[in-house]
């Protein structure tokens, strides 16, 4: 979240325009998910085998969460929540270890990007009168 929450905020205090703070914002967020979900497969199936030779168990609690999640919202559910909860990187995983065509992923990471960048940009500029934007 932090990371995709500087976006905006680091746009407000380099003087950007809302429009270009969005912009770059929806791009930087774009550019992990294509990056991740290129390497996603070998990745995942990496950390299976490392979980699997540290004898760690295969569900956390927290990947129950998410299973959860995923099992009542579908992918939207995951793209909603990932830059707000997961970041970008980690909703592409997540999304990738449960088997998400790239395409699918690619869909719904790019209009939650845009949503979440907008909104997010909205209240950076709303707000960038506080402190935090000033040196």
């Amino acid at each position: 979240m932090l990371k995709f929450l500087g976006g905006p905020v680091a746009g407000v205090a380099a003087g950007l325009t809302p429009s270009l703070t969005w912009g770059l914002t929806v791009a930087g967020m774009m550019t992990s998910v294509i990056v991740v979900s290129g390497l996603g497969r070998a990745w995942a199936l990496h950390q299976r085998r490392r979980r699997q030779l540290r004898g760690k168990p295969v569900f956390s609690r927290r990947s129950r969460g998410i299973v959860r999640i995923f099992r009542r919202f579908g992918m939207p559910g995951i793209a909603f929540l990932t830059p707000i909860l997961f970041s970008p990187i980690g909703g592409t995983v997540i999304a990738t270890q449960l088997h998400v065509p790239r395409m699918r992923i690619l869909l719904h990471m790019l209009w939650s990007a845009v949503f979440w960048g907008a909104t997010l940009t909205l209240l950076a500029f709303r707000f960038s009168h506080l402190p935090i934007f000033h040196h």
